[in-house]
């Protein structure tokens, strides 16, 4: 009953194009009817409270298969699914059900989720980014031009102090902004408060020396949202313009968390995506990074 043909999408319906390869013997129909429903209304048995709601409502279908051409035994199964089954809002929520038990299905070998269309209706209930590469400009005042930014190497073993004075002569060299890497948290090298201070420190003093507004990306990112939040608002007190989030080792609802602070209190937001090629390298399993990319946008 998950596959089903003659269904017309309608223009709230989340649609899902998945990857799929079959176990030998499973038929591609049986497949994607079993992608639509586990990450659905369904589960490996019969049970008797299927009886108290309506299936046909909540249910995923899937609604087309077409074989990928010069690949053996693969095929995209597009899977439509209604809105109500998803909560506004949270990414967390709608990939637990688009990508989360079905991967580890025994009737596929792979299954990749290629690409998501997220209706309005649904869209809508996001806050989405919390600034453009227009506000960037604005805080920094830099126009016409590319903005010119790096890296500070090496990324992990500098104590703050030294760690700020390389931003301090990358800003003051003609830099307009330099950034955290990703795995620069609060090591026993380098803790954050101090990191945050001598950063801090080094802005004002290039900006005062050249007359340009300058940045530098610190990572917020943390063990826990509550520690997370404490960094991102250190750095507003300090009158820093730019803080940093690793949005999938952070993960979607830590991420959303930040983008709104951000966007209460003027903080451009900069996203590192580590550990996106765990996700995305494999092209017969995981996610293309254009899913995690329209996530991203929409936490």
């Amino acid at each position: 009953t998950y596959y089903t043909p003659e269904y017309k999408t309608k223009d709230t319906d989340i649609l899902a194009a998945f990857r799929v390869t079959p176990q030998p013997g499973v038929p591609a129909e049986e497949a994607g009817a079993a992608v639509a429903a586990e990450s659905s209304t369904g589960t490996w048995t019969t049970v008797w409270t299927d009886g108290l709601t309506s299936l046909d409502r909540y249910k995923g279908r899937c609604y087309h298969i077409e074989a990928v051409v010069g690949e053996e035994n693969q095929y995209i199964c597009y899977v439509a699914y209604p809105l109500d089954l998803f909560e506004e809002g949270s990414v967390t929520n709608m990939f637990t059900s688009i990508v989360g038990n079905v991967f580890g299905f025994k009737a596929l070998r792979a299954l990749r989720l290629e690409d998501l269309r997220i209706p309005p209706a649904y869209s809508k209930t996001f806050q989405g980014p919390p600034h453009g590469i227009q506000v960037e400009r604005d805080k920094l005042n830099k126009y016409g031009r590319p903005l010119l930014g790096c890296t500070i190497k090496p990324k992990l073993g500098l104590s703050a102090k030294n760690y700020g004075r390389a931003v301090y002569e990358c800003l003051r060299g003609g830099l307009d902004f330099t950034k955290d890497d990703e795995n620069v948290n609060s090591q026993p090298f380098m803790r954050w408060r101090d990191r945050f201070l001598f950063c801090a420190e080094a802005i004002y003093k290039s900006q005062t020396e050249t007359g340009e507004i300058k940045g530098h990306y610190l990572n917020a990112t943390a063990g826990t949202c509550e520690e997370m939040m404490k960094r991102a608002v250190f750095a507003r007190e300090l009158g820093v313009p730019i803080v940093m989030h690793d949005y999938l080792t952070g993960g979607f609802t830590a991420n959303t968390t930040l983008a709104h602070y951000c966007r209460d209190n003027g903080l451009l937001l900069h996203i590192h995506r580590a550990m996106h090629a765990v996700i995305d390298r494999q092209k017969n399993h995981g996610m293309h990074f254009r899913v995690l990319a329209k996530a991203l946008r929409m936490s």
